[in-house]
């Protein structure tokens, strides 16, 4: 008897949250059977929400509202509704999330714009809300895409009605309109779309939480526009209080995440906390990576025995992925970087190629002059649609492997399969972080404690290391170059040795005026002599020297490029026998 009742109290605990479902235990995130769960997640950022930096119209055209704007004044408004349907089928398919899974996430973030799921109150009637199907369709795909991949599902209102922070490109917030935080129809239309979630939403286990409203950024008494020294924020306490309870009518299964002012992270005055289901949600970006940095989250996790969560973090080098994720995991937090896709980047998991064509529609947009025609805009913008497919990005394995493996060593991993002999490019230096794969005198942006925006690849392509990479035009090369050598860095390049023997190196290079000089480190710690590379008379007039006497035993080699005098071009080096 004893034992029966014992069963039950337990399955009731576990329906209490809903069998299977995440939800808090104390000040862990579990699943359905108790289990620890720590999320490692990716934002989606740009497929339901653009931003102008994602898209580089950042300069002119910020929130989503004024790139449709500026899209629809080139291509009139059937072309830029063909655009936008192209531009969301292509953004995210079962291919990303399988991708993505396949990487090592098991959790996404949905950044969630309202006007896909309801209209804009200026178009509704008599206070009605009426509700559009495209973005729950949107929604149910990628539910059922995560789900064949076990993975949980995170839904972000990213921009909410009306607009939610004075920062306009997150939310597309318009300021010719009431905001969220000015319009009462506005938090209703919210209430109402979250209460709608919930509802389909109420019996799906992949359904991990609900983030119910992204980077609030407003000051309602404060004179920081972003509501960084607010106090009480009693608007945004009240809303998310109305927004769980209408959760809670019809879902008692799911998680909520809450986020604070000030970007998510300002949790003045929205103490104390009014579900048994809940997490924070804290944001982190460009500051240091110290227990320091994370302390106050820590200390709200023990005082309000409640689980939180890093919910968006991201656009960095690979040191600061390595450093704040190995972070937060030892304190067992789990995490949503940010984003999936942008164009032309280094900092994400993929990257889009951008068409010259594309170029000439910025300049325009930019600059004004004359007005490509109508056909040739069409043209670009279908292109750049269609490079957001899965199958035309470039997938970026130095950031992925700096999210995962990194965190959990500081071996360093070939990039290639480097023979010798064999050719090597510059740019295939190990993976791995700063000081164990390569050295580099500006490898990450501190720029919230430092002040100062520290450019960590000035070439920013290919790699997302402190290494600086440029386009080459050196013919044997793979496209790119390392450049902006300083004195004293060096490149480390795991090898595979045929023959113990004594090879050559021809050492492919460029520079200006400046005269280089190299050795290379061997793993048995001996060096080789210094080779000097006099100056070629131009960046792009490339020339080879060569390094003789360079022994090696066959198998595995590790082999350090050091640069004792930098200012120079490193193309490739060939070792030959």
């Amino acid at each position: 008897m004893k034992k029966t009742i014992i069963i039950v109290q337990i399955l009731l605990s576990i329906a209490s949250f809903g069998q299977g479902f995440l939800h808090r235990d104390g000040q862990k995130i579990v699943d359905g059977q108790g289990q620890n769960v720590l999320l490692r997640g990716l934002g989606l950022g740009g497929w339901m929400v653009q931003e102008g930096y994602m898209l580089q119209t950042q300069s002119f055209a910020s929130p989503q509202y004024a790139i449709k704007q500026k899209i629809q004044e080139v291509i009139g408004d059937e072309g830029t509704k063909e655009f936008y349907a192209a531009y969301k089928a292509n953004g995210i398919t079962k291919r990303d999330i399988d991708s993505l899974a396949a990487w090592g996430f098991n959790s996404v973030r949905l950044p969630m714009h309202y006007n896909l799921y309801t209209p804009a109150i200026e178009e509704e009637k008599n206070g009605e809300i009426t509700w559009l199907e495209e973005g729950f369709t949107m929604t149910d795909n990628l539910l059922k895409w995560c789900a064949d991949n076990k993975m949980y599902l995170i839904l972000d209102l990213h921009a909410a009605p009306g607009g939610q922070g004075n920062d306009a490109a997150i939310s597309d917030y318009d300021t010719t309109k009431p905001s969220l935080w000015q319009s009462e129809a506005n938090q209703k239309k919210m209430i109402a779309l979250w209460k709608k979630l919930a509802e389909r939403y109420k019996d799906n286990t992949w359904m991990g939480a609900y983030d119910i409203i992204n980077e609030p950024n407003w000051n309602f008494t404060g004179t920081n526009k972003n509501g960084c020294d607010e106090t009480s924020n009693a608007p945004l306490r009240a809303l998310m209080i109305e927004v769980t309870k209408a959760i809670r009518e019809v879902d008692n299964n799911h998680l909520i995440f809450i986020e604070g002012n000030c970007w998510g992270n300002n949790y003045e005055g929205i103490f104390p906390l009014w579900d048994e289901n809940m997490a924070l949600s804290f944001h982190k970006y460009w500051n240091y990576n110290t227990t320091a940095s994370i302390q106050k989250m820590l200390d709200y996790r023990t005082q309000y025995n409640v689980p939180i969560w890093l919910g968006e973090s991201g656009e960095n080098s690979n040191v600061w992925f390595k450093e704040a994720l190995s972070l937060v995991e030892k304190n067992n937090i789990g995490w949503a970087f940010w984003p999936m896709k942008k164009i032309e980047n280094i900092a994400g998991v993929t990257s889009v190629t951008k068409i010259p064509e594309y170029d000439v529609l910025l300049k325009y947009w930019k600059d004004g002059g004359e007005k490509p025609s109508a056909a040739f805009a069409k043209k670009a913008l279908m292109t750049m649609a269609d490079n957001y497919k899965m199958e035309n990005v470039t997938v970026k394995p130095d950031v992925i492997d700096a999210m995962f493996r990194q965190v959990q060593t500081d071996d360093t991993k070939p990039y290639k399969k480097h023979l010798i002999p064999g050719k090597i490019q510059a740019t295939h230096y190990d993976l791995g972080t700063n000081e164990i794969a390569y050295s580099d005198k500006d490898f990450v942006n501190y720029r919230v404690e430092t002040g100062n925006y520290d450019q960590w690849n000035k070439g920013n392509t290919m790699r997302n290391d402190g290494v600086d990479i440029l386009p080459s035009k050196e013919k044997e090369s793979n496209g790119y170059q390392v450049s902006f050598i300083e004195d004293g860095e060096w490149l480390q390049f795991t090898t595979e040795v045929a023959k113990t023997k004594s090879y050559k190196v021809a050492i492919r290079y460029s520079s200006e005026k400046t005269t280089g000089k190299i050795h290379l480190e061997l793993e048995n710690g001996k060096k080789t002599q210094s080779i000097v590379l006099p100056a070629t008379g131009g960046n792009d007039n490339y020339k080879t020297a060569t390094l003789s006497g360079v022994n090696l035993n066959s198998g595995i080699n590790k082999i350090k490029v050091v640069f004792e005098n930098g200012d120079f071009n490193l193309v490739y080096i060939d070792f030959k026998g």
